[in-house]
């Protein structure tokens, strides 16, 4: 999660845990509470949201997001927002003081979440990856997502949350 030193391998070939096993193993140890949910395999924000019945606010969507400063500077963000709202690329250009901010190609987005599209968590394992999370999503006790898997979320104690992902709290969405 956010502050662990980096290694070599990437979250997803952490040998013999995957990036499931490894947030799994990092909620424990860090005595959050929360609870794992099955569902048919679905990564839309919306159709998830209903699988595993709650309003879709409450989902936490993770895209990550490219900012260039200058064409020698390229920042990544993970942004963490309502699964009824729409990251605000504008916001978060300004945040990080860009020139330009666009969403970032599956493959670039895959390789720094450690997972595939639709699965991505909202906390980062990679150093280049920053999170950024929308206020309005913090605003329920509980938030949800796909634990690195489409068959599988987590309702996490959105206090926790906030403390083990230690994210930088901005207003990044804009309304639909």
């Amino acid at each position: 999660m956010t502050g662990e030193p980096a290694d070599a391998a990437t979250p997803s070939t952490v040998p013999g845990m995957g990036l499931y096993g490894r947030l799994l193993a990092d909620l424990e140890a860090a005595g959050a509470r929360y609870r794992l949910i099955d569902h048919p395999p679905e990564g839309r924000t919306e159709l998830v949201s209903a699988l595993r019945g709650h309003d879709a606010a409450q989902a936490a969507k993770c895209l990550v997001v490219m900012v260039k400063a200058g064409k020698k500077q390229t920042r990544y963000a993970l942004t963490v927002v309502p699964g009824n709202a729409r990251v605000d690329l504008h916001a978060v250009k300004a945040l990080l003081a860009g020139t330009y901010a666009a969403f970032a190609s599956q493959d670039k987005a895959e390789e720094l979440a450690g997972s595939g599209s639709g699965t991505i968590l909202p906390f980062s394992y990679h150093p280049r990856l920053e999170v950024i999370a929308d206020p309005a999503l913090l605003e329920a006790p509980e938030l949800f997502f796909n634990a690195a898997r489409l068959d599988r979320s987590i309702a996490l104690a959105t206090e926790d949350y906030v403390r083990l992902a230690a994210p930088r709290i901005a207003r990044i969405t804009t309304t639909p």
